[in-house]
């Protein structure tokens, strides 16, 4: 749904947004008839099967299935939200968007709005000191140190926090910059002698949305002339979460590679500042960065915006290895495919890149990364022995549970057959075994297989719709002579009810704005297939006899599924003795045959 963006808003953009000028920004299209084709930018083909129809200002490509109208193609190019898409079109249109979404009034959209500019003000007071400040010498031969390059600190806006305790306060308060929005930007502390700076004597690494809007900061400790870091402070440390910061829901460097990411088609995932700066530095551009906390679920699904492929690279120690292991079951879960890299035992992405350089860590690391299975497997053998018995139940315990996570049947089996062949084991026991640990599993692939087989749309409901569409008029015909129950398919269903909703307040929509009711993709494109048919091949002839017979065949094959149901339930009455339901259930099933259907 479209949130609570009101309606006539919505339509307003689409009305004023031309399918044909924006899609033909991101590819070049050819004129064909009505219409224009291309090929499809959403699959690989040689043959173009994509069409785009100004009349209905809809897109579908007849090869893969994709459809919709400008908002669904700016949310499947772009990797772009709902919200996201209006915003971009809305700006194009010259229509405003009103400032509050599901969770925020129009009070709290007011007060993020000022904290993007307190933190944007923060953020060139920081970089300004990194540049200029006399203090901030020694923050700049250590960014020199860790070669981290002129070029890099500019693009990525480092500054420096000066070792004081109210450099930012008398900044931002010169700036007309209340102590209380300070505060909720969290930029200060409240102690018990007043409010003093949180970054004091750091490095300052900015936090950006995915619209390069600075939210958050993190902050590294500069070492001593030694080069030692203080046991008592810190190395590192984050802003608090804030109105615009959630910690879990953000990927640092993501406004500056997702565009690389979109174009590789994957993401290396490392966790620290650093370890993200030298290899996006040295040309390794699909990088980012989870900021040194274990990866959230919030923040995988922020990345399949723009890729279903993974490749995680964390430290080479226990700690870096238990963070890669407590990844792979959530970017599972999330159907994301993954790998996991090594690196050798004292290094991590940042010193690997400046030691080895960034071809060795792409053709070592990278290229050579592990399935999840493999890597977990040689962790586990590492620390159970796989030649005991009690070693072996340890190994397959915990491998279980990984495997079960997969939805697809054909590697999920292949992965148990490997994990019974790894450690000579029976392939029955470990089959075993996985369906214990299944047990619990709400997923089952023959329940999903059956819905998505049952829920298959049928030809006649298909044909019926695309009248409805076709021409408005046949909207009356149909709702006069069928139910909304007399439909078999959801999907069907949910845009026949709009229909007839409008039909019954004598208003009308278009396929194109009827696509922004519904979040639901197959809805979506079901409706560009149908309109795309509409625009090659418009039904011209005989469309009430048609209509008559679609209306007739549905009601009987409605009539038909419930002789079916009433035969089985009278078949359970028997068999039960209830002769009461018995009597009930013969009756309405004569009754139904006396109707002729």
């Amino acid at each position: 749904m479209a949130g609570f963006t009101p309606q006539d808003i919505i339509d307003t953009i689409i009305d004023r947004t031309d399918i044909i000028g924006l899609i033909s920004g991101y590819i070049p299209l050819k004129r064909a008839g009505r219409n224009f084709k291309a090929t499809c930018p959403f699959h690989h083909e040689k043959t173009p099967s994509f069409m785009v129809s100004p009349e209905r200002q809809i897109y579908h490509c007849f090869g893969c299935g994709a459809g919709g109208n400008a908002i669904n193609f700016l949310m499947q190019y772009e990797r772009l939200e709902f919200r996201e898409a209006l915003e971009v079109l809305a700006k194009i249109a010259g229509v405003s968007l009103p400032q509050y979404s599901k969770e925020d009034s129009g009070q709290s959209s007011n007060l993020r709005l000022k904290l993007y500019n307190v933190m944007e003000l923060a953020t060139n007071f920081y970089r300004n000191n990194l540049l200029k400040a006399d203090s901030a010498r020694v923050a700049r031969d250590y960014l020199a140190k860790r070669n981290v390059k002129d070029e890099t600190i500019n693009n990525f806006q480092l500054g420096f926090a000066h070792d004081s305790r109210n450099a930012i306060i008398q900044h931002l308060r010169g700036k007309n910059i209340s102590i209380d929005l300070i505060e909720k930007a969290g930029l200060i502390i409240h102690g018990e002698t007043g409010f003093f700076d949180r970054f004091r004597n750091r490095v300052m690494f900015p936090i950006f949305d995915v619209k390069s809007r600075p939210i958050a900061f993190g902050a590294r400790w500069l070492p001593d002339a030694k080069g030692e870091d203080s046991d008592d402070i810190a190395k590192y440390i984050n802003s608090p979460e804030t109105p615009i910061y959630i910690k879990g829901k953000t990927l640092f460097g993501l406004n500056l590679s997702k565009d690389a990411i979109k174009s590789e088609d994957f993401a290396i995932i490392v966790e620290g500042y650093f370890d993200f700066l030298l290899p996006y530095q040295e040309g390794q551009h699909n990088i980012v960065a989870s900021s040194g906390t274990a990866l959230t679920t919030e923040q995988i699904r922020l990345l399949s915006r723009y890729t279903n492929n993974v490749v995680i690279v964390y430290d080479a120690d226990k700690a870096g290895e238990l963070a890669a292991l407590r990844s792979l079951d959530m970017l599972i879960e999330e159907r994301m495919n993954l790998k996991v890299a090594s690196l050798a035992t004292g290094f991590d992405p940042d010193s690997f890149v400046r030691k080895e350089g960034i071809e060795a860590f792409r053709n070592k690391c990278i290229k050579e990364a592990q399935n999840i299975f493999d890597y977990k497997l040689s962790i586990l053998t590492n620390k159970y022995s796989p030649k005991d018995i009690e070693g072996k139940a340890s190994i397959i315990c915990e491998m279980l549970p990984t495997i079960n996570k997969f939805k697809n049947e054909v590697l999920r089996s292949n992965y148990l057959k490997s994990l019974a062949q790894a450690l000579d084991v029976s392939q029955e026991s470990v089959l075993i075994e996985a369906n214990k640990a299944r047990a619990g599993n709400k997923y089952t692939f023959e329940k999903k297989a059956f819905i998505i087989q049952t829920s298959a749309i049928r030809p006649v409901e298909k044909l019926v719709l695309r009248l409805m569409l076709e021409e408005a008029g046949c909207i009356t015909k149909i709702r006069q002579k069928l139910e909304l129950s007399d439909f078999q398919n959801e999907h069907i269903k949910k845009v026949v009810e709009v229909l007839f909703d409008h039909d019954s307040k004598g208003t009308s929509t278009t396929t194109n704005k009827l696509m922004n009711i519904f979040s639901d993709n197959t809805i979506t494109s079901m409706l560009a297939e149908l309109s795309s048919h509409i625009c090659l091949e418009p039904l011209v002839e005989d469309r009430d006899k048609i209509l008559e017979d679609c209306i007739s065949r549905i009601k009987k094959e409605k009539s038909k599924l419930k002789r079916h149901q009433l035969h089985n339930e009278i078949k359970t009455a028997q068999e039960t003795g209830d002769n009461v339901r018995l009597n009930r259930l013969a009756l309405e099933y004569n009754k139904i045959i006396k109707e002729g259907f």
